[in-house]
């Protein structure tokens, strides 16, 4: 990682650490994302319960995310817990962990491109995002879902339309997807002109809806959205027109899959 943060983590935090030292009740871990930053995790906050070989759960080497308990500056010492990191926290900062890596390899290969080292162009770059964004993970993102050009985040007009380019072929914009199956029949004599009317107007609800005839009375229903919200709403207009016509056929079903 080349984002190494100078000074303490505030307590509370939760960071990634490599176990450097493991005693019959204690461990001790460097804080990866922390310059020369170490804490201890007391046998009584690896685990709930009793712990007969703590081995069983940690080892020199390991990466682990722990929860920054107390601190204190003045000798230096920061107490850890591993216990305490609950699974939604450890999912989001393994995924935090994802975007560094993504945002390095991005720059890393803005370097290559303008045939510089990693270590020349990142600290500038990186500073220069940060001064807004929480992470440089989180500017490149904001570059893609807002289109928020790098310039306007500071950095030099060269740099940034360089910069860009990578960053939008690498990074796509969010998206979710429901998808779903469709059966409509009818016997009537004009089944047909009814089906056609009813599909015609489920084509025109939204640019972000697809159907797909898999033949037989049967489709396939897609809704891609930025969010779920949205999504939901277009697949609501679609339920309408399916009530609008589902007295008139003798099959109307939809299924999300």
């Amino acid at each position: 990682m080349l984002n190494i943060k100078k000074g303490f983590p505030n307590e509370g935090d939760i960071v990634f650490c490599t176990v450097t030292n493991v005693q019959y009740n204690s461990v001790f871990a460097k804080l990866d994302e922390f310059e020369r930053k170490s804490g201890m995790i007391h046998i009584s906050e690896i685990s709930p319960g009793r712990i007969r070989n703590i081995r069983d759960y940690v080892k020199e080497g390991k990466v682990i995310i722990c929860k920054v308990l107390r601190i204190n500056k003045e000798r230096g010492h920061i107490d850890l817990s591993l216990r305490r990191v609950n699974e939604s926290q450890r999912r989001a900062k393994v995924e935090e962990r994802k975007q560094q890596i993504i945002a390095e390899n991005i720059i890393k290969s803005y370097a290559l491109l303008v045939d510089k080292k990693l270590a020349e162009v990142y600290p500038s770059i990186s500073k220069t995002l940060l001064a807004e964004y929480e992470t440089v993970y989180a500017a490149l993102e904001d570059c893609v879902e807002n289109n928020v050009h790098l310039v306007d985040m500071g950095l030099e007009k060269a740099v940034a339309e360089k910069l860009e380019e990578i960053v939008r072929e690498r990074i796509k914009p969010k998206q979710v997807e429901i998808t779903g199956h469709l059966h409509v029949e009818s016997f009537a004599e004009n089944g047909n002109v009814l089906v056609n009317d009813l599909m015609g107007e489920v084509l025109v609800i939204d640019e972000k809806l697809s159907v797909l005839f898999l033949g037989s009375g049967n489709f396939k229903i897609t809704v891609i959205a930025p969010e779920y919200k949205e999504a939901e709403e277009i697949l609501s207009k679609f339920d309408d027109i399916l009530k609008k016509y589902s007295d008139d056929l003798t099959s109307c079903k939809f299924e999300r899959d």
